[in-house]
């Protein structure tokens, strides 16, 4: 008799506890069976479903975000173990930090009894790297895992099941651009930030001893924004003006006329006029116009929009803001948060939404009218192909404090996109006195619309009395007023944001990061009202970087990576392509920046005093001098570098000290020696291997041999037979001529 067959099992994961919790308790209509994992964060969840054509037995778990971390391998962690200028070159990996090993081993162990893989990431870039991440993960244990990637943007019952018949492939154009990043941002934050801190702590030891001078390619141009707005505020000279105001009061109540010219600046000017004014005063209204005026109402919800509308409406910062927006979607309150869509598709049933909502006493009512007419969104422009705009997956009563407030504008802001928008009739009055023109407007709201619902917008009526055209009369006062031009405000964080949209500085996902870094670093403070102000700190750095000529501080050489990531997702780029580009760009710039550091001290100086001359580097360590001259060829893992000898001269080391002893000391004759980047070695192994340029000293080499000799210093026999250099061996852990390794924090950028 044949055995029953075995029941089909899949291992599900999610991107935190939290949405991996709410899935299953929504897939097993709350009768999943918790058990721990190796995680005491990350429960297992079980339960039976339906899904892929039979009844499967499902396994639902999480990781906490990105399961790996990209860095350098450990030969270039130590600081003083490399040139910064080397990090450009050196090896990379991503592997899983000791902290997430629980939840590795968790994948690993639940993979082996089952059949597929879903993965129910976030489906923004981020998570489509995650869900590679645990790929990696599972397919190390069982290469041949059925794999399927979950698409969704709102954990409810109507966006699970849709995402369960729609199962589909992982897209690993759009986690290459995230590998792009990674690696570019990993390069170019570590080189510039060991160069600035190492440097400056030595030039301003007295300020800035202890301090890490971080850089980052999006950090740096959002603190540049706040750095100019500043320099523009201080650097504004105010202007006095001049201008003519009239009034006219009557039994309906004041009406304010403003002067067409609206200000002059020459004081003489403005007087002539006044008193021709005064000398004829009679007012003659030489027209009235009424035409019909609209208050727009709000484009649906995207995330930028949250983030600065919360920042100024509900004075919530856009960190705190994407973080109570993320805890809303996992618990069910809100579609997903993370969108650069603000029009909704026409499929999408706005009703079921609006009906869930009539049942709040404070909006209710509204929303009850609003089903009546029916839903009509505002449509904006935007859409990222992937989630709608963000709006209220379920209605909620039981939420508190800020989670209660930011909730509530959600609702509020879809109910009012989905309304009409605010009616009214205008009425403009146009006088002239002595041959000057007046103008006065009234504002009569005829309809409120979303105004009814939305809070946070304004629109006041202004009432005029009627006025009949070519009519006269006596205007109760009419004066000469002066004022003076005032600079542009400090940005506030909405405007910081603004900015970093418009110049593509980081996504969406990422504004919040960057400017909590720069305030966390002390680049930037921030005011009682909210204004942005740059420290000494940070304006040193950008007025250093500034004086050089780089362009550091502006939006352009990140705009155009950010671009290019786009490009990678979209396919018409490589993720090798974009590395490649960027590098070059970057490492430009930095091999500028160390010739003319002088520059930044100097910048510096201004607000911490004279800098220290650096000190000459002690004898007892050692020096690295070289970018990667090529791979050890015993460890195959670290670099081999030039560096200098306690002795004075020159040797070959391996930067993987002391775990691989490789080393090669070059003789006393050797002046300077440095990599040749255009000339390689095509016979030694592993590849590349790049030449060195020698600097011989005159009077110690044979006549027939020049004081300039390009060559490899493993295979090059005017070198090891003719000059006599040692070949190049690993020695034992007492050599005295081998340089500590140590010395260093271990500290990344």
């Amino acid at each position: 008799m044949a055995g029953r067959p075995r029941q089909c099992k899949i291992l599900n994961v999610a991107e935190k506890n939290d949405a991996a919790r709410e899935l299953s308790k929504i897939m097993s209509k709350g009768r999943a069976q918790r058990r721990e994992g190796l995680s005491k964060y990350n429960k297992i969840y079980e339960f039976d479903y339906h899904i892929l054509g039979k009844d499967c037995k499902m396994v639902m778990t999480s990781v906490s975000g990105h399961l790996m971390h990209m860095d350098f391998i450990l030969a270039y962690k130590n600081w003083n173990n490399c040139s910064p200028v080397a990090l450009f070159s050196a090896a990379v990996k991503k592997s899983c930090p000791e902290n997430y090993l629980p939840i590795k081993r968790t994948l690993e162990k639940e993979i082996r009894g089952c059949d597929h893989l879903i993965l129910w990431t976030d489906g923004d870039r981020e998570g489509e790297n995650i869900a590679e991440e645990i790929v990696i993960v599972c397919t190390q244990v069982k290469s041949r895992i059925k794999i399927h990637r979950a698409r969704f943007s709102e954990i409810t019952h109507q966006s699970i099941t849709r995402a369960c018949d729609g199962l589909g492939p992982l897209n690993y154009s759009i986690s290459n651009a995230v590998n792009a990043r990674q690696e570019l941002d990993l390069r170019i934050g570590c080189a510039f930030t060991r160069f600035q801190t190492m440097r400056l702590r030595k030039t301003f030891p007295n300020v800035l001893a202890d301090q890490l001078i971080s850089y980052g390619p999006c950090q740096f141009p959002t603190l540049g924004f706040v750095v100019e707005r500043y320099k523009q505020v201080q650097a504004f000279i105010s202007e006095q003006f001049f201008k003519i105001k009239v009034s006219h009061d009557t039994t309906d109540g004041k009406v304010e006329f403003s002067w067409k010219r609206i200000r002059v600046f020459n004081h003489t000017v403005c007087l002539v006029l006044y008193q021709i004014c005064l000398e004829n005063p009679t007012a003659r209204v030489s027209s009235v116009s009424s035409k019909p005026r609209s208050k727009w109402r709000p484009l649906p919800l995207d995330t930028v929009e949250l983030e600065k509308q919360a920042s100024r409406k509900l004075r919530i910062s856009a960190k705190d803001t994407m973080n109570i927006a993320e805890k809303l979607y996992t618990q069910g309150y809100i579609s997903y948060p993370r969108t650069e869509t603000n029009k909704f598709p026409d499929s999408f049933d706005l009703s079921a939404i609006v009906r869930d909502q009539t049942q709040d006493p404070d909006w209710g009512a509204f929303a009850s009218q609003l089903l009546v007419q029916g839903p009509t969104p505002r449509q904006g422009n935007k859409t990222d192909n992937a989630h709608p705009p963000i709006h209220p997956t379920k209605y909620s009563r039981g939420l508190q404090g800020n989670e209660k407030r930011l909730y509530e504008y959600v609702v509020r802001h879809f109910l009012a996109c989905c309304s009409q928008d605010a009616k009214g009739q205008e009425t403009t009055v146009e006088i002239e006195i002595a041959g000057e023109k007046f103008t006065a407007h009234g504002l009569m709201i005829t309809a409120r619309n979303y105004l009814d619902v939305f809070p946070y917008d304004r629109w006041s009526a202004k009432i005029i009395p009627v006025y009949q055209p070519n009519s006269t009369f006596q205007p109760t006062s009419i004066e000469m007023a002066e004022g003076e031009t005032t600079p542009p405000p400090l940005l506030q964080e909405a405007d910081l944001i603004a900015l970093m949209e418009k110049h593509g500085i980081g996504t969406d996902a990422t504004h919040a990061e960057h400017i909590e870094t720069i305030k966390s670093r002390h680049y930037v403070g921030v005011q009682a009202d909210g204004a942005f102000v740059p420290g000494e700190l940070g304006m040193g750095l950008v007025e250093g970087y500034d004086s050089m000529g780089h362009e550091l501080s502006k939006p352009k050489l990140r705009a155009a990576l950010e671009a290019n990531l786009k490009g990678i997702c979209e396919g018409r780029r490589t993720k090798e392509e974009v590395v490649s580009e960027g590098i070059g760009k970057y490492k430009d710039v930095f091999v500028n920046a160390n010739q003319q550091a002088h520059k930044l001290e100097e910048a510096l100086a201004k607000y911490f005093g004279p800098p220290q001359p650096i000190a000459a580097t002690a004898d007892s360590e050692e020096s690295v001098l070289s970018e990667a001259v090529r791979t050890c060829p015993f460890c195959k893992q670290a670099e081999l570098v030039v560096k200098r000898k306690r002795s004075g001269g020159f040797m070959l080391s391996c930067l993987g000290y002391p775990e691989c002893r490789c080393v090669q000391f070059f003789p006393d004759i050797v002046a300077n020696v440095k990599p040749d980047s255009s000339q390689m070695c095509d016979t030694c192994e592993p590849q590349p291997v790049r030449k060195l340029l020698f600097t011989f000293k005159s009077g110690c080499i044979p006549p027939y041999v020049s004081l300039e000799h390009t060559g490899c210093s493993t295979c090059d026999n005017l070198l090891l037979v003719d000059l006599h250099f040692p070949r190049i061996k690993t020695t034992t852990a007492t050599n005295a001529n081998h340089p500590s390794g140590g010395g260093g924090d271990g500290r990344r950028g």
